[in-house]
């Protein structure tokens, strides 16, 4: 799981990676149409493809000359849980943290 996780935070860490991950949020879409926007070679960009698709985050498919890449949820999926366990534990800490600032704010009686 923490290998799978470093992965996909590995993957997302970059922006163009992230830009073609939100575009595949809309639906699957062909390799030149997610390379489009992108003002890098196709090489440097298929580069990219490769990262996402080795952490899972997407699949791709062949049909014919066209390689169409598709979104996958499930590690998405583990990375929002994560994060979600790491706010809740934060979330405590800090409230914990303001309780006890007030406390010592409070006059002593």
């Amino acid at each position: 799981m923490a290998n799978q996780l470093d992965s996909v935070f590995s993957a997302m860490a970059d922006p163009t990676r992230r830009a073609v991950i939100e575009r595949l949020l809309d639906g699957p879409a062909s390799v030149s149409e997610l390379h489009g926007p992108h003002d890098m070679a196709l090489p440097s960009f298929l580069k990219h493809l490769g990262k996402l698709e080795q952490a899972g985050l997407v699949r791709s498919e062949k049909t014919g000359r066209t390689r169409t890449l598709h979104i996958e949820a499930a590690p998405m999926a583990a990375a929002e849980d994560w994060l979600s366990r790491q706010r809740k534990l934060w979330e405590g800490r800090l409230d914990r943290l303001q309780a006890l600032a007030e406390a010592l704010e409070r006059p002593k009686t």
